[in-house]
Order: C-alpha cells, then structure tokens, then sequence
C-alpha cells in the first residue's frame, strides 16, 4: 500500500467496499432471498443504489457540473446515463457493475499517470527548499530560494541542494548534477568554479557568491520548460483530442437513434422500448472514449519521461513526433562535435633539438598571455621555466610574441610573424590540421606546435550510431577553415561538411537542404523527413530557430541553449540523440499501436452492441478493458 497516495488509497477503499457489497447482493439476486415481485424490485434498487453512489458518485456529480456548464459530452456524461439506462431496464447488477469495473479503469490510469510522471518528478525534485545566506556579521540565515539576490553569499552544506547558479568562492567538493544531466558520476568543483542549482552538493561544505535571482537560475527555466512541455501536443494527440470532439457527441446521438427508431419502426414501441434502451446503454458504455483519451498522451508523456531520465528536456510531445522521423542531422562542429577548447595536438622538432624543449620555450614565452592558444600551450607543458628567467616580452598583435630567456632570444607565432622576422620555415605543413605555432630561437627556427579543438571523445560512436538509428544524412557546419574542418569530419566519420561559414550562411544551408527534402516528398510538408539542427544554443541560435528540431548541447543548462532549442542535451553529451530518437520512435509505435486496437475493439462492439449480441459485460470490457490494455501498452515506455 506505500506504493499509493492517500487519494488512490480511499479510492481503493471505495472500490473494494462497493464490490464487496456488489458480490453479496449478486447472491441475494441469483439466490432468490428477496421475492420477485414489484415490492422485491424496489428493495433491490435500493440495496444496489448503495455501492452504485459509494464507487460512483464523483461520476454523477461531474455529469451534473458538465451537464450545468454545457459541458455535456464527456465519459462521466457517457457512464451515468448509460447506468441510469440500465436501472430503468431492471438491471441492476450490470448497472452497478459497469460504474464499478469504470472506476476500476480511472484508478488503473490515475496510477499509471503518477507512475509515468516519476522520472519527470525526480526532475521536478531539483528545486531546493530553502537556502543558507550568510550576513555580514558572519551568521547564517535560512531564507526562501525566492529571497536570494544577486550578490549573496550562500553557504552550502554537504548533502544540500545548490538553490541558484553562482561561483565558488571557497571550499572544494564533489556535486552531484545526476537531476540535470543523468550522468551518476560527481563533477569536482573548486575554487572559481561555476556551480548550478539543482546540484546536490557532495562532502565539503561550498561558499558560493550568487550571480542570478531564484527565477532566472537554471532549475527554475528548467522547471518551467517541464511544466510547459505537456501543452505542446503532438499531431497524434491533435488528433486524439478532435476525434473525441466530434466522437462523443455522435455516438451520444447514434445511442438515442438506437432507443427510439426501432421500436417506432418495429409498430410494437411498449413491448421493444426497453429492449433497445439496454442496447443503447450498452452501446454508450462501449463508446467512452477514456481508452484513447488518456493512452495516447500518457505514451507521450512516458516519452518525455524517459528522455528526461537519460539527460535530455524535450520541451514537448510535438518535438518526440518530429525526433522519430528524423532525415536529416546537422551539426555544428566547436562546442558541439569538438571541446570547444584548445589542446596541443601535436610538437613537431627540428633537427638537433628535442621536442620537450620546444615546448618549454613557448610555454614560458605565453606564460603572460590570455589567449586560448597560449592557455593550450602553458597546459601542455610538464617543466615550465621560472618566470624571473622570462624578460623583455615584445606582443606583436594577431601575429606573435618574442621574449628573453636568459641569454637566448625565443619567438613563437604564426607564418606572417616569421616572414616579418625573415626566419626560414619548412615548405611543408604538419600532417595533422590545426593552428600551428611555429617556434624560433636566437632567429632560427626549432620546432612547431600544433593546437587543435580535439573532438570530443564518443562523438564518433555518436554520428555511427545516428546513421544505424536511421538518419540518412549528416552534415557539419563550421566557421574554421576547410583544413581544419576535412581532418575533424574524417576523424568522426562525416562525409559531408562545409566550412568557412558566417552564421547566415549556416541558415542559409539548413533552408536549402529543407527545400531539398521537401521536394524529396513531392512538394507534400507533412511526408518529407525531418532535419534536425545540433548547436551549442546561443551562436546557432538563428540556426536552432530555422530547423524543424533544434537540438542544443545545453553545458549543464546554459540559458542560451535552454532558450534557443527544442531539445537540450544537458551534459553535452552526443550519445544521448541516438537513445532519445529510439525512445520517440517508440513513443509513437506505442501510441499507433493503441489507437488501432482501440478503434478496432470499440467499433467491433459497437456494431454488435447495436444487434443486440454485446450485453453490458462486453461493454465493461469494450470500455475498462481495453483502456486497461493500452495504459499498460502505454507504461513500456517507463522502462528505461
């Protein structure tokens, strides 16, 4: 009974009090304890009226507010008429019977809602409860995460959750970030680290200084983008919802049709009225809806569920349905394929010096500088040289940088600083792409050193397994140079790239090639494949909005990606499209799968509960079962 809510365990008491009560009074029925007659009749209404209202008077009662608000053709509508039908026919027990096995059904589904929504409320579980704000005086506060402000000292203890995004300012620890990105490893954090909430904070205790307000963290954008989700239906539950629109009122229609034409046409209208009373209540109880109603969505929902549960917020159904039909991935390349970082790929020496001493040289040289290439340089170097040894630093602006070692005078910089220096370089480039640092000493060349955006590492297996998941094309997009963009494409298995882009030019791309795949489908928007567009959020913004699906790599929640995309990978990780494409494919089998063994049962009931061969308890299955049937079809998609 723990697995249960307060509200579905009394549900589960009325159910079982109304059966235990429907079972005895069967038996009093069959057993003939009350006499057959019109005072008999009477009793038994009476007796059976008990569970009826026990089980079903929530039923009744959203019948009577719909019926008041105009609001007829509902499930409630459908089930309390067609039992009153049936206590006006003299069956009660099926009357009974139909109101019980209904809500037998409404609770099924209600669990299977709450059990779907699980993954979706272990996201929901990120925002914190309270937080730790230090004043002035050095005390501690425990205020509301709404409080916080932009400035604040926040002080966070070990097993607590980081209620907004900030920075380390003291302490290292291990934070947990598994609610956002799915990822059970820690990622270590330190001094000037940046830190996001919804994060459990590991071991240590962590002083962070606050850089947004409550509202504008990520936990809260991500919160809001889950609550929002479920508004955006997709075209099968557009579908859904119309179908039911104009459904329940015809059958309603069909059912009265049913009751009084044949009985006018049959000259006999006393003797055949109640006859085909209780098959139009048959035939209402058979038509309810609820089976598509709440299966298809609740499929869709499990979807986003089990995406949420492998790192990756789908900001709605419509973008599941666009994700299993994927023709087309472009990507863009730094930040998304690559690191987005620099890393020496490679030191190349000249004859007579050894390449750890190339290295040295440039390292100490860039020591004083800022740029990226500089950082990559200084990171690959295991032996630095002191910097009281390093004086006399010359910056040559987009060109190079020369400095004092000693005695020895080092330069390192690009082909146009060595020209400009009149310092012969070799005719032949390194054989792996990338930005190369050529390396001098005393104005003779010694070595290069080439810095590269390393691919990131599973991006390969990434681009192979989308192509198996049925991709058919993929494309790289790139500002870089076309060297650097042909040794990266090679590298991860990508045939088809273009470089040297602006980003118009990458929108300008991704419109052609939806030209393209619409005239693949004759001109018809709703058959063609659908492209997909891969981006690091805030530079492929303009790229992300063109797309049918913009995909960003969200760098643990980054605003820009949140806001820019469709789908966000929240930890960067490129494996994740693959396994989200299977879970929308499976997303919509599932929800196909219950849309036509649904039609097909209600229809096939329909018609024999019109010739009279379905009697209430095929209707009870027509209806409870088959909803049953395609909820628990529905729940496969809560295995992970």
């Amino acid at each position: 009974m723990d697995r249960f809510n307060e509200k579905q365990k009394k549900e589960l008491l009325r159910i079982g009090i109304s059966f235990v009560l429907f079972a005895v009074l069967m038996v009093l029925e069959h057993t003939h304890v009350i006499p057959e007659n019109m005072h008999g009749s009477l009793i038994m209404l009476a007796l059976y009226l008990v569970p009826y209202f026990i089980v079903g008077s929530d039923v009744v009662r959203k019948c009577l507010i719909g019926i008041k608000n105009r609001q007829l053709f509902d499930e409630s509508f459908l089930m309390t008429i067609a039992t009153i039908g049936a206590f006006g026919c003299g069956e009660f027990g099926e009357a009974v019977a139909v109101m019980l096995f209904y809500q037998v059904g409404e609770f099924f589904q209600g669990y299977a809602v709450g059990k779907s929504r699980g993954s979706i409320a272990d996201l929901m579980s990120m925002a914190p409860d309270f937080a730790n704000r230090e004043a002035e005086d050095g005390s501690i506060e425990v205020i509301d995460p709404d409080d916080i402000e932009v400035g604040d000292i926040l002080i966070i203890k070990p097993g607590e959750k980081i209620p907004t995004d900030g920075v380390v300012i003291e302490g290292n620890s291990l934070v947990n970030t598994s609610a956002l990105t799915g990822e059970s490893l820690p990622r270590p954090v330190a001094e000037g680290d940046q830190v996001i909430s919804g994060c459990i904070n590991g071991s240590t205790l962590l002083k962070i200084k606050a850089e947004k307000e409550f509202d504008d963290c990520t936990v809260s954008q991500i919160l809001e983008l889950v609550e929002e989700a479920s508004s955006r239906k997709s075209v099968t539950e557009n579908f859904i919802t119309r179908f039911a629109h104009y459904y329940t009122p015809a059958v309603v229609i069909a059912a009265v049709i049913l009751a009084l034409i044949p009985p006018l046409v049959s000259g006999n209208f006393a003797a055949e009225f109640g006859k085909w009373v209780l098959r139009a209540c048959t035939f209402l109880v058979i038509s309810c809806p609820c089976a598509l109603v709440i299966s298809v969505p609740l499929a869709f929902f499990g979807g986003i569920g089990a995406a949420s549960s492998n790192g990756v917020l789908v900001k709605g159904s419509n973008y599941l349905e666009l994700l299993a039909n994927l023709d087309t991935v472009v990507t863009d390349k730094t930040g998304t394929l690559t690191e987005g970082r620099f890393k020496v790929a490679m030191v190349e020496a000249a004859k007579g010096f050894d390449t750890k001493d190339v290295i040295r040289y440039a390292a100490a040289v860039e020591s004083g500088s800022t740029h990226p290439i500089a950082a990559a340089i200084s990171d690959a170097c295991d032996d630095p040289i002191a910097q009281s040894k390093i004086k006399d630093i010359e910056n040559a602006a987009g060109k190079g940088i020369s400095a004092k070692i000693g005695r020895d005078k080092i330069a390192v910089g690009n082909r146009g600083f060595f020209e400009d220096q009149e310092i012969g370089l070799p005719a032949e480039s390194p054989a792996v792409a990338g930005t190369n640092c050529y390396v001098a000493k005393n104005g003779k060349y010694i070595g290069t050193i080439v810095v590269a955006d390393m691919p990131k590492k599973g991006a390969a297996d990434a681009i192979r397994d989308m192509l198996k998941s049925g991709v058919k094309r993929i494309m790289m997009l790139t500002g870089d140079s076309t060297q650097v963009a042909s040794s990266v494409a090679k590298e991860l298995g990508i045939t088809d790239f273009r470089a040297e882009l602006l980003p118009q030019d990458k929108v300008s791309v991704v419109q052609d090639l939806l030209k393209g795949l619409l005239e693949e489908a004759g001109g018809d928007d709703k058959k063609r494949g659908r492209l997909a567009f891969i981006g690091d959020g805030i530079n492929d913004a303009p790229v992300l909005a063109a797309a049918d699906v913009g995909i960003a790599m969200g760098s643990l929640g980054s605003d820009a990606a949140i806001e820019a995309a469709d789908v966000v990978i929240m930890d960067d990780d490129l494996g994740r499209i693959p396994s989200v494409m299977d879970i929308a494919r499976r997303t919509l089998s599932i929800s196909k799968q219950n849309i036509v063994f649904a039609l097909f049962v209600k229809f096939s009931c329909l018609v024999l509960g019109a010739l009279g061969i379905a009697n209430m308890w095929i209707a009870v299955f027509a209806d409870v079962g088959v909803a049953i049937i395609c909820i628990l079809n529905s729940m496969r998609m809560l295995k992970k």
